[in-house]
């Protein structure tokens, strides 16, 4: 069963955002995982959503998803971002 992990989050600017990123993307792809949506894609938010960055990952199971998480190289680009960043971070289990 396929897992996703949502993030949004006001994207940092500058040398942390580039390391972050950069970081990330290099832990997630080594994990397995897919980037579905994200990265400087178009936003439209309704109700009471807000349009911010948003970031969605596939990955080929949930213990997979978690697992890059928890991964000392996705820990690695957590330690980039800079003190106080707030986000809203998830995993998923997918449906199928």
């Amino acid at each position: 069963m396929s897992s996703h992990r949502f993030c949004k989050g006001r994207n940092p600017s500058g040398p942390a955002r580039s390391s972050h990123n950069e970081l990330a993307g290099l832990a997630v792809k080594a994990a397995g995982g897919r980037v579905l949506a994200g990265i400087g894609n178009r936003v439209v938010a309704h109700e009471a959503g807000i349009a911010e960055r948003v970031v969605l990952i596939e990955f080929d199971s949930f213990e997979q998803a978690v697992a890059a998480y928890e991964s000392a190289a996705y820990q690695k680009a957590l330690a980039e971002l800079p003190d106080g960043f707030e986000r809203d971070f998830r995993i998923i289990e997918g449906l199928d």
